[in-house]
This record gives C-alpha cells, structure tokens and sequence, in this order.
C-alpha cells in the first residue's frame, strides 16, 4: 500500500540496448501510481519514437455514455509521463519526470475502445532532450498525445515534461 510523502523505489533499469517488458513496466506503474490501475490500459506498445496504449472504455464512462474528459486527461497526461520515463531507461537513466504544462482538446465524443498515442512534438525532441541532459543535468521535452477512436481524432493534448536533476 502506498503512503503519503514516501517515494515508490524505481524500477531496475533494463539492461543497456534492450527495452523494457511493456507488462513488467505496466505491473510497476500500477503499484506506483495507484490511478494507473483504474485508467483500464489494456496494451502498451513502443514504436521508435511513438508510445501507444490501447484502452477500454467502459471504466471511463461519463454520464452520456461517452469517454470521461478527466479521465481521459489523466491517460494522455501520464502516457507522456510514461514516453520520457522510458526514453530515460532506454538510455541508462533513472530520473525523475514530472509534467510542467499540458493542455487538451477535445474533438469529438469517444464512443467505443481506444488507443491513445504519444510522440515528440518536434522530430528533434529527443535529440534535444538528451543534449540538455548531458549538458546541464536536466531538460525538457514537448511531446503530443492523440486518442484515436476507430478512425475519428477525439482528443488532441500537448504537454511539456520536465527531467529533473539527480539528486
């Protein structure tokens, strides 16, 4: 059980130019961040600089029958969370991320399941994030979220993560 003011020990990095297991990683974030296990991630899957979730809805739901906005919010705003941490642990690091602004917009009602995608806003992002890092012990990225609902773009979010300095 989690307390209040105590920090969740990090998961052990993966060993250097291999990934990490998407399910041990999921099994971690659902002890970490206790609200993760409520969000209803089904899969996560990582395509070179894209982070995806595939989600059901119904956990989700608001009033309407449709895709809770807050809820939705929430997963666009800690799969970015996710996108930098495990960018981190690709490249040897443990660090602690937070996010510094996000923002969303909604398209159109999410009727159904989902994926939601995360990726660097600009294709030097990354790049950028690790010169940051090696130069000045810490660093930003912007990096933008879509849920795609079949077809249709439902929800559009931008967020700028923050990489903190080791302590």
């Amino acid at each position: 059980m989690r307390k209040i003011g105590v920090a969740h020990p990090p998961l052990a990095l993966p060993v250097l130019g291999s990934e990490d297991d998407p399910d041990v990683f999921l099994c971690w974030l659902r002890e970490a961040i206790p609200m993760a296990d409520a969000l209803s991630i089904r899969t996560m899957r990582r395509d070179a600089e894209r982070l995806s979730w595939t989600l059901r809805l119904t956990p989700n739901l608001n009033d309407k029958g449709t895709g809770f906005g807050g809820a939705l919010a929430a997963q666009a705003t800690l799969l970015g969370w996710c996108w930098v941490t495990l960018w981190l642990r690709r490249n040897g690091m443990n660090r602690n991320v937070v996010v510094a602004e996000a923002s969303q917009r909604f398209l159109a009602p999410v009727t159904d399941d989902y994926h939601l995608h995360c990726f660097p806003a600009s294709a030097t992002g990354s790049t950028a994030l690790a010169q940051r890092l090696r130069e000045r012990g810490k660093g930003r990225i912007e990096l933008v979220q879509q849920l795609w609902c079949g077809g249709t773009l439902c929800l559009e979010a931008e967020g700028n993560y923050a990489v903190l300095p080791d302590a």
